[in-house]
């Protein structure tokens, strides 16, 4: 036999010897997932049997019969079965629970010759250049990656892989016998390693496609990947960067750690790349800000988001996972400690970015590797006008009063109007007058009418004159030494309508984070009850990010934007008005911004119990009927949440 034939013949082996592999990796994994559902057959048996007998699951039925009466679900409630696993999902497995939503969502056998079919009357089918830089990779997963190219359902799309002078000779053989057997296919094989922002403009370099969407060399595409970003060009000819969910898969095809991310959250995309992968950019948009820059290298796609991302407003979510992140030793989703230039590249970028941008100030680096949180410098460090509303509750007031002057040098340019609601106690209103005795920026000011927290706050906005208005409850209790100059930097820029911040129950648990909409008919606080120093859903807990809805327990907002919004509504005078004027600043365009470096303690007690009395529930029915009249919370899904999540609970939990 020729040397050409036993070569011929030693691929042929090695490509035999990988498929049995992957066969037998098939057979362990059902196995697997047979042992599994034997083991949460046998959990979910029990919680069955004790369900009938639960008073909580008993307040839970006549919650839910009551949301029903008044027509915050149209559709009725959920299933009795979903709801049973949605509430004890914390007794489940996070890979059980998955998958469990991947029999639910995953594609069907049927689902592919819809999509074929699908396919066959697109108006437009865009070419897709799939970029892939190439460096050592193990065999078996880069074949793997290119075979989940090769498979998509969506045809009209080219590979264009270049190889960054990988040490192992099995690399480029793979390459080019994937490219003999394929024409969409291109090659770009390096004579020289120069790092993965090299490797991807070597890759972009062969694109021809409207679209490029980036892959690893790892890692996989879901059947369905470009046909979704295909069916989303359709939709909105004019995308410039769309990005997907993703998941986790390990050595043995096991799924798991699925992030259902939300629509585009500027800010929070300043605190972590968490748009990640499917990233798809329009090749033309990627070209124009020049590719992916060296000496970026681990964060060369954030740095690129950033940059493109400032050159269109036509950015696009697909809520599915359409993309296997692996894990195995050597890659950065196993190991984040193996790629700590990444996050340094990844400072520098935002850095960079915030300049660009006209918003100078600093990034640092959170403990967390890849969580950033954007310190901008004050260029307008005018007045805040603190409103603190109280009736009575001397002693919340004293305490609440005794932090905010504790922890004012940072930014001492503030007057603190303290509302008295009709005080009658004694021991109250001396503590009133001595804190206007004692500092002259504390005014104390009489408004004796029927409690209305909107209309409360409405009356202290007109008696003040500050730039900045910080609503702050009588019970708060200040912990950050820089908190209100913390809160001014983002109040200060012109995107921005309310600041909110981290509130902790005195127990150390969390009470406020984040309102999304839609959590309980109308509203919810994001990963109530979770520990002070957890990460919480992708460590959304511990960075900025973008939420729908701030409380208006500690609230800061720009006089103007208020004003422009509307303000208060006094129709909500207990529940909801925060919500509401959040939302009416999103619809002016502002984004509504959480600061978890900004904390406080919420004297709020966490067993307050329900308004069992049935004045207090006509009122709050009522205000529950406004918002939905108003906003349609129960209807529309909120963008900085994902429609894969509980509205059941707020710990972003998996929707049953």
């Amino acid at each position: 036999m020729s040397e050409r034939g036993e070569d011929d013949l030693e691929r042929y082996v090695r490509r035999l010897e990988a498929e049995r592999d992957q066969l037998q990796e098939r057979l362990e994994n059902v196995d697997l997932w047979a042992e599994r559902t034997r083991a949460s057959a046998e959990a979910i048996r029990p919680l069955l049997r004790s369900m009938q007998e639960s008073r909580f699951w008993k307040a839970r039925n006549a919650w839910f019969d009551l949301k029903h009466r008044l027509g915050l679900h149209p559709d009725g409630a959920q299933p009795m079965v979903d709801l049973i696993l949605s509430e004890y999902e914390p007794h489940l497995s996070q890979r059980t629970a998955y998958e469990r939503w991947r029999r639910a969502n995953d594609l069907r056998p049927g689902d592919y010759d819809t999509i074929r079919r699908t396919i066959a009357v697109l108006p437009r089918t865009p070419v897709i250049s799939v970029l892939m830089p190439v460096y050592d990779p193990p065999e078996r997963y880069l074949r793997a990656a290119l075979g989940s190219v090769r498979e998509q359902l969506y045809p009209h799309w080219e590979l264009c892989a270049a190889d960054d002078a990988s040490r192992d000779p099995a690399v480029r053989e793979v390459l080019r016998e994937c490219a003999a057997a394929d024409p969409r296919v291109k090659l770009a094989l390096r004579e020289t390693n120069g790092h993965i922002a090299a490797a991807s403009n070597s890759a972009l370099a062969l694109a021809t496609g409207e679209f490029v969407a980036l892959l690893d060399h790892d890692d996989l595409l879901a059947p369905d990947a470009l046909f979704q970003v295909a069916l989303l060009a359709n939709a909105h000819p004019d995308a410039g960067f769309v990005y997907s969910d993703e998941d986790k898969i390990d050595e043995l095809g096991r799924r798991s750690e699925p992030y259902f991310k939300p629509d585009w959250s500027p800010d929070s995309f300043l605190a972590r790349m968490y748009v990640g992968h499917l990233a798809v950019f329009r090749r033309a948009l990627l070209l124009e800000i020049g590719g992916f820059r060296e000496g970026f290298e681990g964060s060369q796609d954030y740095d690129a988001v950033l940059r493109a991302t400032e050159r269109t407003d036509r950015i696009h979510h697909i809520p599915r996972v359409l993309y296997h992140w692996r894990i195995h030793p050597a890659s950065t989703s196993a190991a984040t400690e193996s790629k700590t230039y990444a996050y340094e590249a990844g400072r520098r970028a935002l850095e960079e970015a915030i300049a660009r941008r006209g918003e100078p100030g600093r990034v640092e680096m959170l403990p967390e590797p890849g969580s950033y949180v954007v310190r901008y410098a004050i260029v307008r460090p005018e007045k805040v006008s603190v409103i603190v509303p109280t009736r009575d509750h001397g002693e919340d007031v004293d305490r609440a009063l005794e932090s905010v002057f504790a922890n004012a040098a940072a930014y001492p340019n503030f007057e603190l109007l303290l509302i008295d609601n009709g005080s009658r106690d004694p021991a109250s209103l001396a503590t009133f007058a001595r804190w206007a005795a004692r500092e002259p920026r504390v005014r104390v000011v009489r408004h004796d009418v029927p409690f209305n927290f909107a209309a409360i706050n409405a009356f202290g906005v007109a008696s003040t004159d500050g730039a900045y208005l910080l609503f702050l409850n009588n019970d708060t209790e200040v912990r950050t030494a820089d908190w209100m100059a913390a809160m001014v930097e983002y109040a200060q820029r012109p995107s921005i309508g309310a600041v909110g911040a981290k509130l902790l129950y005195p127990d150390g648990t969390v009470q406020h984070a984040g309102v999304v909409t839609g959590i309980g008919g109308v509203a919810g606080h994001a990963h109530k009850y979770a520990a002070a120093e957890s990460g919480g859903y992708f460590n959304t807990l511990r960075t900025v990010n973008n939420y729908s809805a701030v409380t208006a327990a500690c609230m800061m907002v720009r006089r103007e934007a208020y004003v422009r919004a509307g303000g208060f509504d006094p129709r909500l005078a207990v529940a909801f008005n925060d919500v509401d004027l959040c939302l009416k600043l999103r619809a002016l365009g502002l984004a509504n911004v959480y600061l978890a470096h900004v904390v406080l303690v919420h004297h709020e007690s966490k067993s307050r119990g329900y308004e069992d009395d049935p004045a207090k529930q006509a009122r709050f029915a009522e205000e529950a009927r406004i918002m939905q009249e108003r906003w349609h919370c129960a209807e529309r899904e909120d963008p900085h949440y994902s429609p894969h999540l509980s509205l059941v609970s707020e710990d972003f939990s998996l929707r049953a």
